[in-house]
C-alpha cells in the first residue's frame, strides 16, 4: 500500500498521539508498505516566544499554510494511495481528501463533548467551542473510520454529521514494552529514585495535569484512605510538572509529605514504578483508552479505576471499580470515603485472591499485542483501498 500518513505537527509538543502516529508508522512500514508523513512544520509559528501568541501563529501553519501545501503534493499522488489521519482532531484536513480513499483514527471526544456542555467539570469559552464546531465539521466529511474502543465509537456515532460508510474497533497495541520486576527490587530502586523508603509499597497514579485524569481526586482517595488507616504508605503520581493548584492541593493534604510528584521516567523505571506498587489508583473522570490500566497489569499492579466506559472495557474482569466523582462539591468526601473502602477491601484480600487479580491482568494486558493491533488496522486499510477501487 502506498500510505500518507497525516500526525500532529511538532511544535504541539503533544506525547500521546506522535507515539501512535510513530506506532502506525512503524508498524506498517515493518510491513513493507511505502508510508509517508504529512504534518505542519513551524514557520509563523516561530515569529513568537509567547505561548499565548504562538498558539494563534501556529493555528495558522497548520490550517492556511499546510492546506495549500497539502493541495500541490496531492498532485503528485497516485490513484491508489490511502490517506489516514492519525487523529479525528485533525478533521480540518479531511475535506481535502474526501473523495479519494481516506482512513480517520478516533481516540476521544472530551473536547468536543466539553464544547457541547456534556462535561460539567470542564468548561469551554467561546473560541474554544468554534474551534471544536471546526474540528467537527472536518472530520464529519470522512467516510472510514477506525475507533480504539466502543465508547469511542458510539461517541463518533453521535458527533459525525454525515454518513458514515465504514467504522471498526481497533484496540490500541503496547507502543512500550512494559515487563514485571520482582517486587522487593522494583521497591529499592523506586526507593533511591525518590528518597524515601517504599519497602513496605506504595499507591501509584500515572497521568498528566488535564481535568479529566482527576489527579486531585487521587489525592483525594489517599487522603481519605489515610485517615481510616495506621498504615504509612506513601502516594506516587508520575506524570507532568503539578500545576499550582494542584501544588496547593497537595500541601493542603494532612499526609502531603507522603505525596510525591515524578516526572521524566524511562519506560524501564515505569515498569519497575508499576511492578513495585500495591496498586494503580486510576479515578479518571472520562477517557478514550486509558493507557495506565494495561500498562500496570502487564507488570503485575492490580488498578483500582472508575466504574465507566472505556475503563471497564479496557479493565476487563480484572479491574477493580469505583464511582465516577461527581460534579457537586458536596458529595465529593463521600465519594472518596467509598472509593477508599475500595482500597481497604483489596488490602483483606487473601494472597491467592490478590494473585488471582494479578493473573487476570496479565491475561487482560495480553489482549493488547502490538501485532494483532496492526494487523487489524492493516486489514481495514486494505479492505478500504480494495472498495475505493471497485467504485472508481
Amino acid at each position: 500500500m502506498k500510505i500518507i500518513l497525516f500526525t500532529h505537527p511538532n511544535f504541539l509538543n503533544s506525547q500521546s498521539m506522535p507515539r501512535y502516529a510513530n506506532f502506525l508508522f512503524e508498524g506498517l512500514k515493518k510491513r513493507g508498505h511505502d508510508i509517508n508523513i504529512w504534518k505542519p512544520k513551524a514557520f509563523f509559528y516561530n515569529f513568537s516566544k509567547h505561548k499565548s501568541v504562538q498558539k494563534w501563529l501556529g493555528y495558522i501553519d497548520q490550517y492556511l499554510v499546510f492546506p495549500f501545501l497539502v493541495r500541490n503534493q496531492l498532485k503528485a499522488c497516485s490513484r491508489d494511495t490511502l490517506f489516514v489521519f492519525a487523529d479525528q482532531a485533525l478533521g480540518p484536513w479531511v475535506p481535502l481528501i474526501k473523495n479519494k480513499p481516506h482512513v480517520v483514527h478516533c481516540h476521544d471526544f472530551m473536547a468536543l463533548r466539553s464544547a457541547k456542555k456534556k462535561v460539567p467539570e470542564n468548561k469551554t469559552g467561546i473560541t474554544g467551542k468554534i474551534y471544536q464546531r471546526y474540528i467537527q465539521k472536518g472530520f464529519s466529511k470522512g467516510k472510514n473510520f477506525i475507533a480504539i474502543s466502543k465508547k469511542t465509537k458510539s461517541d463518533l456515532r453521535f458527533f459525525h454529521r454525515g454518513k458514515i460508510d465504514n467504522c471498526a474497533i481497533c484496540y490500541n497495541g503496547f507502543n512500550r514494552i512494559f515487563i514485571p520486576v520482582e517486587k522487593n527490587k522494583a521497591r529499592n530502586i523506586l526507593s533511591e529514585y525518590v528518597h524515601a523508603d517504599l519497602s513496605n509499597g506504595y499507591f501509584l497514579h500515572v497521568g498528566g495535569n488535564q481535568f479529566y485524569k482527576n489527579r486531585k481526586g487521587v489525592i483525594e482517595i489517599y487522603t481519605a484512605w489515610r485517615k481510616k488507616n495506621k498504615l504509612n504508605i506513601p502516594l506516587l503520581l508520575i506524570g507532568e510538572n503539578p500545576n499550582e493548584e494542584l501544588l496547593t492541593f497537595q500541601q493542603n493534604s494532612t499526609f502531603k509529605k507522603d505525596i510525591y510528584f515524578l516526572t521524566d521516567f524511562s519506560d524501564e523505571l515505569m515498569s519497575e514504578a508499576y511492578s513495585g506498587a500495591i496498586c494503580l489508583l486510576f479515578p479518571s473522570l472520562d477517557e478514550g483508552f486509558g493507557w495506565p490500566i494495561i500498562e500496570a497489569m502487564a507488570c503485575g499492579c492490580p488498578v483500582i479505576t472508575t466504574k465507566k466506559q472505556p475503563m471497564i472495557e479496557v479493565a476487563g474482569e480484572a479491574g477493580i471499580f469505583i464511582p465516577r466523582k461527581p460534579s457537586q462539591s458536596n458529595l465529593v468526601n463521600n465519594w472518596a470515603e467509598i472509593s477508599a473502602s475500595q482500597i481497604e477491601s483489596f488490602f483483606k484480600l487473601s494472597e491467592s485472591e490478590k494473585i488471582n487479580y494479578t493473573n487476570k491482568g496479565f491475561q487482560q494486558a495480553s489482549l493488547f499485542n502490538a501485532e494483532n493491533s496492526i494487523d487489524k488496522i492493516e486489514s481495514f486499510y486494505l479492505n478500504i483501498l480494495s472498495k475505493s477501487k471497485k467504485n472508481t
